[in-house]
């Protein structure tokens, strides 16, 4: 690691000016992907501005949605009895998330924020229609996603919560790499609020998309078979040492079936 100042700031406006003082600045979440970056020396920041400690943690219900706090640990989403009840897709992805360790110390808004072209999270953040909640403002998540690690905070912002919507059906199924556990493929599928939502990670380049063919055939027919002949382009999909362009579009129809019939 490179030489950086810590900082513990005490309220998230203090966090806020932090990063505005210097742009080098970065925060600290979860530290699940960060921490190797710095290792690797992949990144070179001033200052780390370290987020936990300010509340910004928990899982609130209410008769419409469930609202995560941005530092809420994968382990606590998986765990949480109104989660598993009312949005078990959610909780399931959590708890296939790295390791018990990793799961321990990951947060939902360091995902979010990271954006990361395998991660999780997006997924369920897209196609349950969840709202992110920042120091600043509410960002639908049809505008939140907007390409590879690229999102639409601004340099200064924080993930402060995630609102979700209660979906009337809702499941997950991933393809994960054996090492990592990161998705070679990950589908979330919704029906709720936000509509039918069929949402796709780890396989294209861009990171995290909705898959439009699906969503409108599931729309007539909620069924595994109604999505059974729609074939998935290959380009624009990552193709790399663990699996082709053309094995992840595959990967996409047997992960979204295997969602639907589970759901």
């Amino acid at each position: 690691m490179y030489d950086f100042a810590f900082q513990t700031p005490a309220s998230v406006s203090d966090a806020v000016k932090m990063l505005a003082d210097d742009t080098e600045a970065k925060l600290l979440a979860g530290g699940q992907t960060f921490i190797p970056v710095l290792k690797q020396r992949l990144n070179k920041p001033s200052v780390i501005v370290d987020l936990n400690g300010l509340g910004l943690s928990g899982i609130t219900s209410a008769p419409d949605k469930i609202t995560i706090g941005g530092m809420t640990t994968h382990n606590a989403i998986m765990s949480n009895p109104d989660i598993q009840k009312r949005i078990p897709g959610l909780a399931k992805m959590a708890s296939w998330i790295g390791d018990t360790q990793v799961r321990h110390r990951g947060t939902m808004g360091g995902s979010l924020a990271n954006n990361d072209p395998s991660a999780c999270y997006p997924t369920a953040v897209l196609a349950i229609g969840a709202t992110i909640v920042t120091d600043q403002r509410r960002i639908p998540a049809d505008e939140y996603f907007q390409g590879m690690f690229t999102t639409a905070l601004a340099p200064e912002e924080i993930v402060t919560a995630i609102e979700f919507p209660i979906p009337e059906k809702s499941n997950y199924e991933k393809f994960r790499n054996p090492a990592s556990r990161y998705a070679m493929v990950g589908v979330f599928v919704a029906k709720g609020p936000a509509g039918i939502r069929v949402a796709i990670t780890g396989a294209a380049q861009d990171g995290v998309f909705r898959h439009t063919a699906m969503e409108q055939a599931l729309a007539t027919n909620w069924s595994a078979d109604a999505i059974k002949g729609i074939v998935t382009p290959a380009d624009g999909l990552n193709s790399d040492i663990h699996a082709s362009a053309e094995y992840r579009a595959h990967l996409i129809g047997v992960m979204t079936r295997r969602a639907v019939a589970g759901a």
